[in-house]
């Protein structure tokens, strides 16, 4: 069969988002909280094992968001860092670094483990790009901690994260690089994602051929509330920059793509011979469940421009990337999944896989 994978997350049950919400407010511990971690967690794996799918993520469950994972709890931060505005008006906000060294609080391998301790096939682990933290930075510095120092800090720790996770035995680690089509649409020159993707591809040096085709990245306009930040930037504008990154596997964001032909066409000329194409299917923030007959179709559409030894499945993007959004209902969630498995399978018999 093609291959499918989900991106990461789902939406958390609402008791454990509230419970969440009184953590951080200081009302309950965090020992209150693990109860409710634990059951969210397995309740999730269970039901995404249910759905067929042949690999699995924890759906972030425990994850204060898919960007801000290992640093969150850490105290050299500040509130007031880069703000990130969505189309519908509202917007996230990165904190800010306010001294050096800069160290991960959590590596993701941690919730690879517990996950690992529940599932019953292979285990895929999401982990945020050197290029979303390098926005930690202030542009006036730090006193005391420079840039460059910072960069050779933000460095180790992004190869120990990934390399955590393949120890773990991780199926394969998928960089989050939800900032690379926003980055145009802040420079419109591309010194900005052209800078994000040297960064992400120094950490990749230092992964060996083999290991490289365990690791792809992730990329989408974002997702969240049912918003995104960067849609209207042309994707094409992305592409040839995005497959500069010496990765083997790109999970690619197509359902929701106004022009999908013209994308696939552009995909079937960057792609490498050894790399994997995940294919978006379903859309996410849309609240109309796909059918497996219309994922069997967009699989189908996809193997017109993509050879079926390279090509793979996947959502757009997460369900929940922040801990907080309740734009998506849980149960849709699934049974997008369900339809992206059931449909990805239909489209291998159709081409005699």
């Amino acid at each position: 069969m093609i291959p499918t994978e989900p991106i990461g997350s789902i939406p958390r049950p609402q008791a454990l988002i509230e419970a969440m919400a009184e953590l951080a407010a200081g009302r309950i511990t965090q020992g209150e909280i693990n109860k409710l971690y634990d059951s969210a967690l397995r309740d999730t794996i269970s039901r995404l094992e249910a759905t067929g799918s042949p690999v699995i993520s924890d759906g972030e469950q425990t994850k204060p968001s898919f960007a801000t994972y290992p640093i969150h709890g850490l105290g050299n931060l500040a509130s007031d860092g880069m703000a990130i505005p969505f189309a519908d008006g509202h917007q996230r906000q990165l904190p800010r670094l306010t001294s050096g060294p800069f160290r991960y609080k959590t590596f993701a391998d941690q919730y690879l483990q517990e996950a690992q301790k529940h599932a019953h096939v292979p285990v895929k682990q999401a982990v945020i790009s050197a290029s979303a933290l390098s926005l930690l930075y202030p542009q006036g510095g730090i006193e005391g901690y420079s840039r460059e120092a910072f960069i050779a800090d933000l460095l180790s720790q992004a190869e120990s994260d990934i390399r955590r996770c393949l120890a773990r035995g991780a199926y394969n680690v998928q960089i989050d690089f939800t900032e690379g089509r926003l980055a145009i649409k802040l420079d419109p020159s591309k010194a900005v994602l052209k800078s994000f993707v040297e960064l992400n591809n120094q950490v990749l040096s230092r992964f060996t051929p083999e290991e490289r085709t365990k690791i792809g990245v992730h990329t989408c306009p974002g997702g969240d509330k049912d918003s995104t930040h960067s849609a209207d930037i042309d994707y094409s504008d992305l592409l040839p920059d995005l497959f500069a990154l010496n990765v083997g596997r790109f999970y690619l964001q197509l359902a929701s793509e106004k022009d999908r032909v013209k994308a696939l066409k552009l995909i079937r000329q960057l792609a490498k011979p050894h790399q994997k194409i995940f294919v978006g299917v379903t859309d996410p923030i849309n609240p109309k469940v796909e059918t497996p007959e219309g994922v069997r179709d967009r699989v189908l559409e996809a193997a017109e421009y993509i050879p079926s030894a390279q090509l793979g499945t996947t959502d757009d993007c997460g369900f929940s990337p922040f801990a907080d959004d309740t734009s998506t209902a849980r149960e849709t969630a699934f049974e997008k999944i369900r339809a992206r498995v059931a449909g990805t399978r239909m489209a291998s018999e159709k081409l005699g896989l």
